[in-house]
């Protein structure tokens, strides 16, 4: 249990950082490309609103504005902004190309970028390392002006392989500080878990040895007096206890980390069916049919005895908790990494938002109880460590028949 509380906690604290550092990593990228892509848009607003040419000096919005360092405009701005014009009319005829503003296109190359041009038609967008706009001109024509921004592509793409690296290098970073850590940062839930279960296993053990006398004692009483109610309610009652001790000995064990599970292979459908078949005459006895159905000659590697308790938990509970004169079924099933067993039967006592809770120790529903059904609330919080111990799971749901379905998958353990 330690071990998977503190990969929760390594889990945990590791998404929390991971959301952290993308988040910060995306707004770094989509901001700096936000603010690269406006300044690009405002060359481009120079040059098409100056007829397809980059004006000596700043219009006069930029002028009102003053000179600020983040304005693509300065002295320099018309001669190193690198751009080419192509004027053509509506049957897609190039009336002129303006090439001396750029050397990287030549007179071969004006083809291609005008069927670029009037396959996009008017708007904005880039293609390759130039970022174009297409617009109607004055004279009915039309306009598309490319402009070279590969600098500014080529420091969006580093910052974007910069970031990548940072964050991968950092998310490492605090994966290996973390499980450093995690240790310390569990001591106090450790020990807290420790004392818990060093508890549990000492009084119950400290039990085992008045329950056997005072059960030894009922029956030397009963051998003296002959029967006597209160002697089988004493001897029921000690009964109970003893259940319940070996119980909380079988939870503590699970919980242990040298875990008392021993992994072997076996016919897995033959205990199964054994273990299942004893309970027939039991759910007759409770006025319930109990249906077995299992998978023949299924080979599981797990321990054979916890198993078989399973088993015999799932349907015991199953007996107790059905709905008077219901039917109950029992499944085992092959799963892609072994097995699935699973009881389903009529349930008038629990509702849909009950049903994560049935594995808590020492639930019962509030209407079990006042039926007076037998049991602690304790059984299927053990279904639920011999699955976790066998690197499983259990839950339980409600089928449209409103019948409680509660399913253990165990995986193989080779």
């Amino acid at each position: 249990m330690i071990k998977r509380l503190q990969k929760k906690f390594i889990q945990i604290a590791m998404a929390a950082v991971t959301a952290v550092l993308v988040l910060l990593f995306l707004t770094v990228n989509v901001t700096y490309f936000i603010s690269t892509n406006a300044k690009l848009n405002q060359k481009l607003d120079m040059i098409t609103e100056n007829a397809g040419t980059m004006p000596a000096k700043p219009p006069e919005r930029e002028m009102r504005r003053g000179p600020l360092p983040d304005r693509p405009f300065t002295e320099e701005t018309p001669f190193s902004t690198r751009y080419f014009v192509l004027r053509y009319n509506e049957s897609g005829k190039l009336i002129k190309a303006e090439l001396e503003h750029i050397a990287a296109v030549t007179e071969t190359d004006i083809d291609e970028y005008l069927q670029f041009a009037i396959k996009k038609g008017v708007g904005r967008g880039y293609t390759s390392h130039y970022k174009y706009a297409v617009m109607q001109s004055e004279n009915g024509g039309k306009m598309a002006v490319f402009l070279d921004c590969y600098d500014e592509l080529h420091s969006i793409y580093n910052i974007l392989l910069l970031s990548v690296i940072a964050t991968v290098v950092c998310v490492g970073l605090v994966y290996f500080i973390v499980i450093l850590l995690s240790k310390k940062a569990m001591d106090p839930v450790i020990k807290s878990t420790e004392r818990q279960k060093q508890f549990i296993t000492d009084a119950s053990h400290e039990l085992k040895t008045p329950i056997t006398v005072i059960a030894t004692s009922l029956k030397v009483l009963e051998m003296e007096t002959g029967h006597n109610e209160w002697i089988d309610k004493a001897t029921a009652q000690t009964e109970k206890l003893k259940d319940l001790v070996n119980a909380l000995i079988t939870l503590s064990r699970m919980d242990e980390e040298s875990s008392p599970i021993q992994m072997l292979k076996f016919n897995v459908s033959e205990a199964v069916k054994e273990t299942a078949g004893s309970y027939i005459d039991f759910a007759e006895m409770r006025g319930h049919s109990l249906s077995v159905d299992i998978a023949p000659e299924l080979i599981f590697c797990g321990d054979e005895y916890y198993i078989r308790q399973l088993t015999s938990i799932l349907i015991d509970n199953a007996v107790k908790y059905a709905t008077k004169d219901t039917p109950i079924d029992f499944t085992l099933r092959k799963t892609k990494d072994g097995i699935s067993l699973s009881t389903e039967n009529a349930c008038d006592n629990i509702e849909p938002e009950d049903t994560a809770k049935l594995f808590d120790r020492f639930y019962r529903a509030d209407k079990s109880r006042s039926k007076g059904i037998e049991g602690f609330g304790i059984g299927l919080s053990i279904v639920r460590s011999i699955a976790e111990a066998h690197n499983g799971y259990v839950y339980a749901d409600l089928t449209p028949e409103n019948r409680l379905r509660i399913t253990a998958e165990l995986h193989n353990m080779n």
